[in-house]
């Protein structure tokens, strides 16, 4: 499919080089990583050099990192009542920003009625004023907002929030799923408790993500029971080729991060500038701070299926939002939570960029879009004629 330009990187990205030879390379591994013979132990060393880069790129523990089968396993696991710290009261309400990723919207373990939501600017940003009063005089809660959006690409005030949180006795979990390889940030700096990373959208695997813990925390019971791999926090024996491809993406990921920044700064002003010669057409928290390679847009009257549709069919690969509902596509809920109406909601297109994305590429897009936005207005002018 090279005669394609592939504009769905926040769904998935290609497999980075170095994650493949690092998958192939651990698939000849014939031990059990919880063996004690030298097969096993071949198979552990691999599973905790991972663990250290992963760790080592979040600013964390390796000791605190917990693998799991991907980012919406990751949430399940940390979204749990009975979190507490030493000398502490154990958290039994929930707090999700509306603009969450459907894992983290489910609740995780919490029972509908303990969880909350948190509202958001017209911009896509978490009110911290609501976080406030949801937090006010109640019992101590767990916290989730994610670091940036999957579909606006808005970085949230992660920082604030957590001070927010933590004055009052909270925990908070960070979903960085989408932000993880794409911008710097720490653990410690970002005050969050519990955080979500995965190997899909770094240049890694599907099928391989974790959850990390800040020191300190207890009380966090495994979803799933068995043996005792994990530090006894996740059953099942480990997904050793993914795990390794995962910790040599990460290590990729953060090494190139400084040369990409640039590069798919000027992108991304390339893109929207074309977008927007096009009348009305609207790119979504484009005011606010974002992620880089990702661009939300719409003009008045598009249908969202209509569009990716006929990018398809001119060799381009887009989305119309988060690629986590079965194909189907569907009015975004983070739009609805931002404040726009249905009708805008199902136009929504989203292009996601990534290493491989070249000037080209963008200039083919931009003729597509072209094409199909014109068909599009010229209807618009004749059903209203």
């Amino acid at each position: 499919m090279s005669d394609r330009a592939y504009f769905d990187w926040n769904a998935t990205t290609p497999l980075r080089d170095e994650a493949r030879r690092a998958m192939v390379d651990a698939l000849d591994l014939p031990g059990n990583a919880s063996s004690v013979h030298a097969e096993g132990r071949e198979a552990r060393k691999w599973i905790e050099g991972a663990r250290t880069a992963i760790a080592h790129a979040v600013g964390a523990l390796p000791k605190n990192l917990v693998f799991t089968s991907g980012g919406t396993e990751a949430n399940a696991l940390a979204l749990a009542p009975g979190l507490r710290r030493e000398g502490a009261p154990a958290v039994e309400r929930l707090i999700v920003s509306a603009i969450e990723h459907a894992s983290v919207l489910a609740g995780g373990r919490f029972p509908q009625a303990a969880i909350e939501r948190i509202g958001v600017t017209r911009d896509g940003i978490v009110d911290l004023g609501h976080l406030r009063e949801l937090l006010h005089g109640r019992p101590p809660a767990l916290v989730s907002i994610m670091l940036a959006n999957n579909e606006t690409g808005a970085i949230q005030p992660i920082a604030e929030a957590g001070g927010i949180v933590h004055a009052v006795g909270g925990f908070l979990h960070v979903d960085a799923v989408q932000a993880f390889g794409k911008i710097p940030f720490e653990m410690r700096e970002l005050g969050a408790d519990l955080l979500t990373v995965s190997a899909h959208k770094i240049g890694g695997p599907k099928g391989v993500g974790a959850l990390v813990l800040a020191e300190g925390l207890t009380g966090l019971e495994p979803l799933l029971h068995g043996g005792g791999q994990e530090l006894s926090r996740r059953a099942g024996t480990e997904n050793v080729a993914g795990i390794a491809a995962f910790g040599a993406a990460a290590v990729a990921a953060m090494a190139s991060l400084p040369s990409e920044s640039g590069r798919l700064q000027r992108l991304q002003k390339r893109l929207e500038d074309g977008l927007r010669l096009t009348p009305g057409a609207i790119v979504f928290s484009s005011s606010m701070q974002r992620l880089l390679n990702t661009t939300l847009f719409t003009i008045p009257g598009l249908r969202a299926e209509t569009a990716v549709i006929g990018f398809d069919l001119a060799g381009i690969a887009v989305s119309s939002g988060s690629a986590c509902s079965s194909g189907k596509v569907q009015p975004s809920h983070v739009l609805e939570a931002m404040g726009f109406d249905r009708d805008i909601g199902q136009g929504a297109v989203r292009l996601s960029m990534g290493w491989s994305t070249r000037d080209a590429d963008v200039d083919r897009c931009l003729e597509a879009w072209r094409n199909l936005s014109g068909r599009l207005l010229k209807d618009q002018r004749r059903n209203t004629a």
